[in-house]
């Protein structure tokens, strides 16, 4: 969010509806819902505000209150004019954890779902299209649409279209919608275009029904990424760590949960929520591949 001139300052009263830019390290990156409860004190421009869905203790009783300066509140963004279609790469605010949190879209799912990557929490979530709106800045009491300006640079950008196109022959690593295969990066070979934005690849590791030959499959070049870069890892994986497990002839997206003997982890699989133990040979760093760059949690 810009920062607004100093000869501008926001003014709101009890009651108001806001979105909180929380002061905590941990929350950078976020807006939460909440109610201004009064201002502190005359002639000041920092109010008492008290969060929706963020609470003082553990039992959930009682919300948490904080008292904050104007630059950390904004009134709610208005809803979009028109319905928006998200698509692979596009800035997003993602609701997560109770609040909107900065991200991008790295991949697209069937029945309306887009993987994301939110970079407060340095990992990927599917999320329904319900829960992402489009970045907006609230500069001097007006909404500006951080969107299209994010847009013109991308179509400004030779880079970016580069990195959206596949050559034949060339080995990538492809997301699949296929029921029970979701979430995963399986490896593939560019066999050649096929319509616009859409490539006929051919899988290294999945085979036909009758098993005879490799499996083809025309895929659209959202869900199609480079083969990322060998990362050594020399001293293990810690708990939380961000993982891609190799298991059903793909790479797994998950986070380590538990750190066992003789190299061996239990994984917690994001996208279906269980848990499995793999030697540290089968896992590798997981990677996104994010604006023509690999970005490591």
């Amino acid at each position: 969010m810009s920062n607004p001139s100093s000869s501008w300052v926001a003014q709101f009263n009890p009651g108001d509806r806001v979105e909180i830019r929380p002061r905590d390290v941990g929350f950078r990156g976020s807006w939460y819902a909440g109610t201004v409860v009064r201002r502190e004190a005359k002639n000041t421009n920092r109010y008492v505000v008290e969060y929706d869905q963020l609470y003082a203790d553990e039992s959930g009783e009682k919300l948490l209150q904080e008292t904050l300066d104007w630059v950390q509140l904004r009134p709610p963004p208005p809803p979009p004019e028109k319905k928006v279609q998200f698509k692979f790469e596009d800035e997003v605010e993602a609701f997560y954890s109770d609040g909107w949190w900065e991200g991008a879209i790295i991949a697209e799912h069937s029945g309306g779902k887009f993987a994301v990557f939110l970079r407060g929490f340095d990992e990927q979530i599917v999320l329904e299209e319900k829960d992402l709106r489009l970045p907006v800045q609230w500069v001097k009491g007006k909404w500006e649409p951080r969107f299209e300006q994010v847009q013109r640079e991308k179509e400004n950008s030779n880079f970016s279209k580069e990195v959206m196109k596949f050559t034949q022959g060339m080995q990538v690593e492809v997301l699949t919608d296929e029921d029970g295969l979701k979430g995963a990066w399986f490896a593939a070979t560019i066999i050649e275009p096929s319509g616009e934005d859409k490539y006929l690849i051919e899988y290294k590791t999945l085979t036909n029904d009758d098993d005879t030959e490799f499996l083809r499959e025309v895929i659209r070049a959202c869900n199609i990424r480079p083969c990322p870069p060998e990362i050594i890892v020399v001293d293990g994986f810690k708990v939380w760590d961000a993982v891609d497990a190799y298991y059903n002839e793909g790479w797994w997206v998950g986070v380590i949960a538990k750190v066992l003997i003789n190299s061996n982890y239990e994984v917690n699989f994001i996208e279906y929520d269980e848990k499995t133990t793999f030697n540290q040979a089968d896992l590798r760093p997981h990677q996104d591949w994010l604006n023509g760059k690999w970005v490591v949690p």
